[in-house]
């Protein structure tokens, strides 16, 4: 399992670097052929590919349990040659090592155990996307049809640091907002400009005002930029906008009140346009997802391990496998800690009873 995590490791695949996501995908096909499984590719022209792998079932049922991974890092074309694969004191590092390579490696693993034992109680997919990272905007479609026809989503993300899995993850939604005025001169005719700038300022602190942390939903304008010279009265401005929130009903309200701020204009003559550039579907725990969490939980107890289920402000693509009704337990992979920074971390000791622990709930799960 650590000698392909550290080639898969060492191998930058941004989300917007197809060639390298498609070489960390090429070197799991290639592990697939190796064990006799049987895979599709399923061809993406701006990211990477998608690719399928499944293991027959050898029992009754034809709904498929789906191990869900992304091969996608938050990291820049060169990081891998910057920080490879090491590891130290019983954990390892590189980037993408625990978000989410070890994960990939340990669905192929179960994958491939279950291949040899003649099959799992249900036919068993790995489905290993492309663009998580940016919120799966090519990959959402694909899995939400799969999560659809699914008996279970077992989701490989890392393992909390604390050993647990996450049983509910808040949504997201990824906004850019874009407010135009006027151009002027700052100095010889002010009073004919309209400051975009200055409006965007009023709205990022209505934008904020939003927040309620009781409630779970945030707010935050993380980037903004705007404006023409120092001496041009600003005729455009923009911001990217980040709403996390707890329920379904959470995010009607906090967008009602996204698209008032939009509507008004403190600074009179400037007008706003609002762009969702991405989301994310929140894992709400329904009792598939309980059942699910109890079969896995039972697997660590029979192991010897203890774990229990965590709330997480992140986002994932188990949201959008919960969201279409199906049983989803998220962050069943390896344990790490640290994701998306340089010191990014995993658990070497986690990477076997992880696998043994989804390779024991799948088996319960006939």
């Amino acid at each position: 399992m650590l000698a392909l995590l550290e080639e898969v490791v060492n191998i930058d695949s941004g989300s917007y670097d197809k060639a390298g996501v498609d070489a960390v995908g090429e070197r799991f096909l290639r592990f697939f052929r190796e064990q006799g499984i049987p895979t599709t590719v399923i061809p993406n022209d701006t990211y990477g590919d998608v690719i399928q792998a499944q293991v027959g079932g050898a029992g009754g049922s034809n709904k498929p349990i789906v191990l869900l991974g992304h091969r996608d890092t938050v990291f820049p074309k060169g990081e891998a040659a910057r920080r490879p694969f090491r590891t130290a004191d019983g954990r390892a590092y590189g980037p993408g090592v625990a978000d989410m390579k070890a994960g990939l490696v340990m669905n192929a693993f179960v994958l491939a155990a279950y291949n040899r034992s003649g099959g799992a109680p249900a036919p068993l997919v790995a489905l290993m996307t492309s663009d998580e990272e940016i919120g799966s905007p090519t990959g959402r479609p694909i899995i939400e049809d799969l999560a659809r026809q699914a008996r279970a989503v077992f989701n490989s993300e890392p393992g909390r640091p604390s050993g647990n899995v996450v049983t509910g993850r808040k949504g997201g939604v990824f906004m850019h907002m874009e407010v135009f005025g006027k151009a002027a001169h700052s100095g010889g005719n002010f009073e004919q400009g309209v400051s975009a700038i200055s409006e965007l300022a009023h709205k990022i602190v209505a934008l904020h005002a939003i927040t309620d942390l009781a409630r779970g939903t945030t707010v935050n304008v993380g980037l903004v930029s705007g404006g023409q010279s120092v001496n041009t009265v600003a005729p455009w401005a923009e911001c990217q906008i980040d709403l996390r929130y707890v329920t379904p009903a959470d995010r009607e309200d906090a967008m009602r009140r996204i698209e008032a701020v939009l509507a008004s204009a403190t600074v009179p003559g400037t007008s706003a346009r609002l762009t969702i550039k991405g989301e994310f579907r929140p894992l709400v725990q329904d009792a598939g997802g309980e059942e699910l969490f109890r079969l896995y939980r039972d697997a660590m107890r029979d192991l010897g391990r203890s774990v229990e289920g965590e709330f997480t402000g992140g986002c994932a693509d188990s949201g959008f496998t919960a969201s279409v009704g199906c049983p989803t337990l998220c962050a069943v992979g390896p344990v790490g800690g640290k994701a998306h920074s340089p010191e990014e971390y995993l658990e070497v000791e986690s990477l076997v009873p992880r696998a043994q622990a989804v390779a024991l709930a799948i088996a319960r799960l006939a």
